[in-house]
């Protein structure tokens, strides 16, 4: 399955319910409570992707299983949630910080004379230079 595959929100509330092991009445609460978010549609009836389900699952896990409440179940996706967050930020700083060690490396080749290098600074610094 695809990431659009499992991000679609293409299940009716009944089905939904029915592949994680729940009422539907349980699905709205849930919605009401911020823990899972359904997608409306133009009628006002909700629609849930795969990945939906699989947090419907945890969730009922989590209570049942762990003995976590309601609100401790919605800190711990939210908390869940910015990590993944955080991780794409970082992974994403890292692939700009590789492009910007690529281009000093194609300044640094291109021939620059010496004294007008492109010098890396481990702070933040304001530099001003006025010509003689």
């Amino acid at each position: 399955m695809t990431q659009f595959e499992a991000e679609a929100k293409v299940l009716i509330i009944s089905v939904a319910a029915k592949m994680a092991g729940m009422h539907p009445q349980t699905l709205r609460q849930y919605d009401r409570l911020g823990l899972v978010q359904a997608q409306r549609t133009p009628g006002g009836g909700r629609r849930y992707s795969a990945r939906d389900v699989a947090l419907l699952r945890e969730i009922q896990r989590l209570s049942q299983e762990e003995g976590v409440n309601l609100a401790g179940i919605k800190r711990i996706i939210d908390l869940e949630n910015w990590v993944t967050e955080l991780q794409q930020r970082v992974a994403d700083l890292e692939q700009a910080l590789e492009h910007a060690h690529q281009l000093l490396e194609q300044t640094r080749s291109a021939g620059f004379p010496r004294g007008r290098e492109i010098v890396p600074l481990s702070q933040s610094a304001v530099v001003v230079w006025r010509q003689r």
